[in-house]
């Protein structure tokens, strides 16, 4: 069996996934408990428990989450959709334990000097950042505030020197990999998130960017998580991970017995509302309890990955540099089975 460096991969002459690939311990670990290992990490200026932000969807990211997610040392942005934008000042005043939201190209100054003036990390939420409207919106936040921004999303390289000369302090990265997203589908744009990341990491290693690097999409366990961080991620943005628990916004609902609540993409018709071109589905999913129990597995899994691989730190992680292209039959003969 051929194990592959990062570089290697990114060479790899088809579009990979997470469960196309698989870490590799090639060396013997000295790390006793996983309690040894260390995950937290600085991001956009912000101290992160877990290396963890929200997706700024309507159903899952409201002030509810935002707030919790920062008492669990993650960030949690705000959608731009319903009313929580509203809900974030009261008296003038920033509520307690929000760190982020997000805002259309359309976002007007009034609210844009709130949100800079409170320290707040802003996320210019659109599919695409490939997008000189993108890019100017940008540069004009970043020309008027001191503030970070975050923008998205890139399923390549290629232009992340734009981002950056834009002002951009952290990139989206990933296009069609959403479990409610049907972009690739509708418009046939889109890559593996896997070779998303690892094009942009090199892109950004190459070319000495300052830029973080947030995967967004496909990821749907905690061995996600570690492999996203191990092919260049800073982080990672979660959506139907996070769905379905107490935090999230909107009511739940009791149906065959069992508590659901609702999940849909940002670009669904249900957000929408209008007969306009659908690049979302919208589904029901098993209602899940507190968020907490859901990022402290994402916690356990990631300190358990890296003490398989010999990691004390998320830079060691990140290091790591081994990795196995699974079969199809390779990744199916590693599921559980009932």
């Amino acid at each position: 069996m051929k194990i592959y460096s990062k570089n290697e991969l990114n060479n790899y002459s088809l579009s990979l996934t997470y469960d196309d690939i698989s870490l590799i311990p090639t060396e013997v670990s000295q790390v006793k408990t996983r309690s040894e290992v260390n995950i937290r990490s600085n991001f956009l200026g912000k101290e992160l428990g877990v290396p963890v932000v929200s997706s700024p969807m309507d159903t899952v990211t409201g002030i509810a989450m935002a707030k919790e997610l920062s008492t669990l040392g993650c960030i949690g942005i705000v959608n731009r959709f319903d009313s929580s934008l509203n809900e974030l000042f009261v008296n003038g005043n920033l509520i307690e334990g929000i760190q982020s939201v997000s805002v259309s190209l359309s976002a007007e100054d009034e609210l844009l000097e709130k949100l800079a003036s409170n320290k707040l990390i802003i996320c210019i939420d659109t599919a695409n950042a490939n997008n000189a409207h993108v890019l100017r919106k940008c540069e004009e936040i970043k020309k008027k505030y001191d503030v970070k921004v975050i923008v998205g999303n890139i399923a390549h390289g290629g232009t992340l020197t734009d981002l950056v000369n834009a002002g951009a302090d952290a990139v989206r990265i990933g296009i069609g990999g959403g479990s409610m997203c049907t972009t690739s589908i509708q418009t046939g744009i889109g890559i593996g998130q896997v070779s998303s990341l690892l094009d942009a990491y090199f892109a950004r290693e190459e070319k000495k960017l300052n830029i973080g690097l947030i995967a967004d999409g496909g990821i749907k366990s905690p061995g996600d998580v570690a492999k996203a961080l191990s092919a260049g991620a800073d982080a990672v943005m979660l959506g139907r991970m996070l769905a379905g628990t107490k935090e999230t916004p909107g009511e739940v609902i009791k149906y065959s017995d069992q508590l659901w609540k609702k999940y849909r993409g940002s670009a669904s018709f249900g957000v929408k509302m209008k007969g306009e071109f659908i690049e979302g589905e919208e589904t029901m999913v098993p209602y899940k309890g507190a968020v907490k129990s859901v990022i402290n597995g994402i916690s356990d899994g990631l300190k358990s990955t890296m003490s398989y691989l010999n990691c004390q730190s998320l830079k060691d992680l990140q290091k790591k540099d081994s990795f196995a292209v699974l079969s199809t039959s390779s990744y199916l003969e590693r599921l559980p089975r009932k």
